[in-house]
């Protein structure tokens, strides 16, 4: 098998960002990064402003790297929008069952040594595995 793409610094920097946002969301907000608690509060909660904008620092920001070049579009061609939406489906629905997303679990419960987050992120990893393995997209 090769290894295509291995970008060791750049995903070490990602996960930097990713783990010191998150910690600096804690700390000085006291709220947890988990982006579907977020995306749930912005209907249910009184605090709206700071989710608001976190969402759309998400959306955003992709828009800017691909629209300036500094990150590259995969191809979705050989994807049919049915499986996209049948993935994002199964996203969501995961994401409600697991009470929590992979962000939420994997980042922010297990930086808080949370035993549920811990078994969510294991059983996370475990169906990637087997997904990738059953669909042969290992390469």
């Amino acid at each position: 098998m090769t290894i295509v793409n291995f970008t060791p610094w750049t995903a070490l920097l990602g996960g930097f960002l990713i783990g010191g946002g998150a910690l600096l969301l804690l700390i000085v907000g006291g709220r947890i990064a988990g982006i579907s608690g977020i995306v749930a509060g912005i209907g249910t909660q009184p605090d709206k402003g700071w989710r608001i904008a976190f969402v759309a620092g998400l959306v955003l920001v992709p828009f800017v790297l691909f629209g300036t070049g500094l990150a590259e579009v995969p191809s979705l061609e050989r994807f049919s929008v049915f499986k996209l939406m049948l993935a994002g489906l199964l996203v969501g629905i995961g994401t409600r069952l697991g009470n929590g997303c992979t962000s939420g679990h994997g980042i922010c419960g297990m930086g808080r040594f949370s035993p549920r987050s811990i078994v969510a992120t294991l059983v996370f990893i475990a169906a990637g595995i087997a997904t990738v393995t059953l669909l042969g997209l290992g390469g």
